[in-house]
């Protein structure tokens, strides 16, 4: 029976579901001597990323302030100032985005652990979904590089292929090319990984997909070991994206040129622009521990688990009920 306007969305049993494993996921962490966190959700800076689109909240008289669209910043300056282990269960707003997996509004499980390898993260967030969910959702999983998932879906290798064969490649898979700005290569690598290869991921169990390009590094240190790729990856389960983690940058230096580069490429999309956040940059000069984090979407983890096939099942209100 649809549901009165005023109603919610998710069921008594459901919200039920809900609760026990936010639960499960402070007992995971409180048995690992991982502090819980609290930070604002209401912030000076967005993030540069062209790809994040960040609410603005407008008080009389005041400065501009933004939702947060993740703890990210925050939780690297606790770590700065001595944290330790630390995580956070929030939610998060990302502006201009909504379909059958994702809300404008979520709720973000985002931890850092000091001291881990991204192999170790990986291997913990495998324990992660296993203890909250069963392994009817972790299955059997696969930890597999950015470039042989390119390879084995689509013959592609995404760094030796020339701009134009990937342009020729998300073409065919339904690609339109602007008449305004033109699509940089990232831009295609991104439709094709959405459209083409990351549906077809996770299918027997969590798969893990790593060394991405550098130039999408965000905020993960680039590979010593091989400088196209950055020490990052993210989770897929039935085709679903569930997390992304990093082995985190501690460059300030180097984060200012990526923030300033991110800026450049808004400027050049005809996209706002924002100061660079100061305080974080700070942080990073003042030196946190060699750490690696992640950020895993709840609603998407209890959309699995449960078999839901909305997210607007798994939460009380989406934005259109809010």
């Amino acid at each position: 029976m649809m549901r009165a306007s005023w109603g919610p969305t998710a069921t008594r049993p459901m919200l039920a579901q809900r609760a026990a494993l936010f639960a499960r996921a402070r007992a995971f962490f409180a048995a690992r001597g991982v502090l819980e966190v609290d930070t604002p959700f209401l912030v000076n800076h967005p993030p540069s990323d062209v790809h994040i689109h960040s609410a603005r909240v407008e008080f009389p008289d005041a400065p501009t302030l933004f939702l947060h669209t993740s703890p990210e910043y925050a939780m690297k300056r606790l770590l700065a100032a001595g944290s330790g282990d630390i995580f956070q269960i929030c939610h998060v707003v990302r502006a201009l985005e909504r379909s059958r997996v994702h809300n404008s509004e979520f709720t973000l499980l985002e931890w850092y652990r000091i001291g881990f390898s991204l192999d170790d993260l990986m291997t913990e967030v495998e324990a992660l979904v296993s203890d909250l969910t069963g392994r009817a959702v972790a299955g059997v999983s696969e930890r597999v590089t950015y470039r042989d998932v390119f390879r084995r879906a689509l013959a592609l290798d995404p760094f030796a292929a020339s701009d134009a064969e990937l342009a020729q490649a998300a073409e065919a898979s339904g690609f339109v090319r602007g008449t305004g700005v033109a699509a940089s290569r990232d831009d295609l690598l991104d439709f094709l990984m959405g459209l083409r290869i990351g549906p077809g991921l996770g299918r027997q169990g969590l798969t893990f997909v790593h060394a991405y390009p550098a130039s999408q590094a965000a905020l993960a240190r680039r590979d010593p070991n091989d400088i196209r790729t950055a020490e990052r990856f993210e989770v897929y389960r039935d085709g679903v994206e569930l997390a992304n983690g990093y082995h985190e940058l501690a460059s300030s230096v180097e984060q200012r040129e990526r923030f300033t580069a991110d800026n450049q490429e808004r400027r050049r999309r005809g996209m706002p622009t924002f100061p660079i956040d100061e305080n974080f940059l700070a942080a990073l000069a003042t030196g946190i521990p060699d750490c690696a984090g992640v950020a895993l979407g709840i609603d998407r983890l209890l959309m699995l688990a449960t078999g839901a096939a909305h997210i607007d099942e798994v939460i009380a209100f989406p934005t259109e009920r809010a």
